[in-house]
């Protein structure tokens, strides 16, 4: 794993610092993430399979892209970039909603996050970068929900988490971009 720093903030999401990537997870430390729901124009959602190789949580199913800003980089930004490096698109992704969340993982590392959550709609096919996803599928968000719930320990501990926030705001979300 290259060596990458994130972005310390506090409770409101002010900069208070910078860490190496891994040592914030193993400490546990707050800091800023983004991640991003794409869904298809039919309104079903892009899943990735990280691949097997990440240092933490390889092989599980995930919403479409996940990060972190490098210093001095806005979520925006971040989003966009993480979405191309990983799933090898572009489109336009909109800031919905944040959360913060304190997910202890099963390696000992700890996802303690201030994460702005991004949805976009594309009709694009990804191109997955192998070092980032291994599959990934387009599914209804009730299909994933049910798998969610009779298969948990498929999926990474931060997507079941905000997944359940998603149901509030898609279809707002959707409405939006039809209208737009």
């Amino acid at each position: 794993m290259a060596f990458t720093e994130v972005v310390l903030v506090n409770e409101r999401d002010q900069c208070v610092g910078r860490m190496e990537k891994l040592q914030a997870h193993r400490e546990g430390l707050l800091h800023r993430a983004i991640t991003v729901y794409l869904f298809n124009p039919r309104g079903e959602l892009l899943l990735q399979q990280r691949a097997a190789g990440k240092y933490h949580c390889g092989g599980l199913w995930s919403n479409t892209c996940c990060g972190h800003p490098i210093p001095h980089e806005d979520t925006q930004t971040a989003a966009q970039r993480r979405l191309h490096e990983e799933m090898g698109l572009r489109c336009v992704l909109t800031p919905v909603f944040k959360l913060q969340y304190r997910l202890p993982l099963a390696n000992g590392l700890i996802e303690h996050e201030f994460d702005h959550v991004f949805f976009g709609v594309s009709a694009q096919a990804p191109t997955l970068n192998p070092e980032e996803a291994m599959a990934c599928r387009y599914q209804p968000l009730p299909a994933v929900l049910a798998d969610i719930k009779a298969r948990p320990a498929r999926y990474t501990p931060w997507f079941r988490l905000t997944l359940a926030a998603i149901p509030g705001h898609i279809t707002e979300f959707m409405r939006l971009k039809r209208a737009g």
